[in-house]
């Protein structure tokens, strides 16, 4: 499909009737060298890294639903790269560096825009904090720059300085981070993917993994058999169910996180602002509307619905930090299933079932992590070997208990990060 100002004007007069499809339908086939489990961001970025970096075009990505109906649609769409513990610090560094080039590698607008992301600081300590942090993401090669009250002032004007219990002291100011759309990540990369000779296979679910004398050999799906020697599981939310059909039992808990878009207003905020003190994010997509989050709804369910509580806690910390958004009408609200681990960082990794693979563990992390995952994954099913700047997302860290992450310092518990 090649697009033009002549084709957009065209079908506009003519009821938008004239537009292919820009990946194919195909049926699945008896077998594949490499099938991926789950179509969403990181599934069809492993899947196009895979067929880019490494020539394997004879794969196949099964996804349950239909591409950009899982997690990948269901996020704040924000990319950052201000983690602070090593590991995690070079990886979404390296993320964040595929984002940068990811419109020209794929032919496709995903809409990244670097309109800057600040968090917000409310005391001495946090600000002390937020300090080592910016030098952790200097010392790494990106970009951090410290604000004080003025500072912030001075870019974001509207924010509620006196609150009497978060009064804002500062905040670190990321000028590299923003936005993405997240529905136009999930078709750039299933188009080049599918270009590539890939097969997206929709509708498929998944509901066995095969495996003879410690070999993975192929699944079962709702549309047949497939054999394939390597198989990798990229499930955000499902992981545990999916990895319990290989006799897998992860360190994940799955919780929901909601997030809400308003009507559509002019203009009005630039960046992205992180409220720390209560846990909200807020940004302006490019219809207008205000794009915000919260925190986790803090029990385990599977559940892509949210709940009045959480709802009204976000409101109030809306309100608290910007009250001149009062007044805006919010049109709708969605979960996502994040997929947390003990220590808040991710896992990329082989099992202990040869030939079978795991990406899974992203907490909130799992939309900025996109081109950085699939391109680690893909790497890592390629060629046996972990990809160095994803080499410290071992699975077994939660079984000896060497090598944990910790980035929120909160301590073993999987609500908490």
């Amino acid at each position: 499909m090649r697009y033009s100002g002549f084709e957009v004007i065209k079908e506009g007069i003519f009821g938008q009737k004239g537009w292919r499809p820009v990946w194919r339908n195909p049926d699945p086939k008896p077998a594949y060298d490499a099938i991926i489990i789950g179509g969403g961001g990181h599934g069809l970025s492993t899947a196009y890294y895979l067929a880019k970096e490494h020539g394997l075009t004879n794969i196949a990505v099964l996804e349950k639903g239909y591409i950009g109906g899982g997690n990948v649609g269901r996020n704040t769409t924000i990319v950052r790269a201000n983690y602070f513990l090593p590991g995690n610090s070079e990886f979404y560094s390296h993320s964040l560096r595929l984002w940068e080039g990811l419109a020209q590698d794929l032919n496709y607008n995903v809409m990244h825009s670097q309109r800057g992301l600040i968090n917000l600081f409310h005391s001495d300590g946090q600000r002390d904090a937020f300090a080592r942090r910016g030098n952790a993401m200097i010392n790494q090669g990106d970009d951090a720059i410290l604000l004080d009250c003025d500072g912030v002032r001075r870019i974001l004007p509207y924010l509620n300085f006196d609150n009497a219990r978060f009064p804002i002291y500062g905040g670190l100011y990321h000028p590299r981070g923003g936005t993405a759309r997240h529905d136009a990540v999930a078709w750039g990369y299933a188009r080049a993917a599918d270009q590539r000779g890939v097969d997206i296979i929709q509708n498929c679910e998944v509901t066995g993994i095969d495996i003879e004398g410690g070999q993975v050999i192929g699944v079962q799906t709702t549309r047949g058999a497939i054999r394939a020697g390597k198989v990798g599981i990229v499930v955000a939310g499902r992981s545990s169910q999916v990895a319990a059909m290989a006799g897998m039992r992860l360190p994940i808990e799955s919780h929901v996180l909601q997030a809400f878009v308003t009507e559509g207003l002019k203009p009005c905020i630039d960046h992205v602002v992180s409220f720390g003190m209560g846990h909200f994010y807020i940004s302006q997509s490019d219809k207008g509307g205000l794009v915000f989050g919260g925190d986790i709804d803090f029990y385990s369910s599977y559940a892509a619905r949210g709940n009045l509580p959480m709802q009204e806690h976000v409101m109030e910390a809306a309100m608290t930090l910007m009250p001149m958004i009062g007044q805006a009408k919010v049109l709708r609200s969605w979960g996502g299933i994040m997929d947390m681990t003990p220590d808040g960082s991710p896992i990329i990794d082989k099992t202990d079932t040869d030939g079978l693979f795991i990406d899974c563990g992203w907490c909130y992390g799992g939309f900025k992590a996109v081109p950085g995952s699939g391109f680690s994954f893909a790497h890592l099913m390629a060629t046996g070997h972990h990809h160095p700047p994803a080499a410290k997302f071992r699975l077994n860290r939660f079984r000896d208990g060497a090598g944990l992450m910790d980035e929120e310092g909160t301590g073993s518990q999987h609500n908490l990060h």
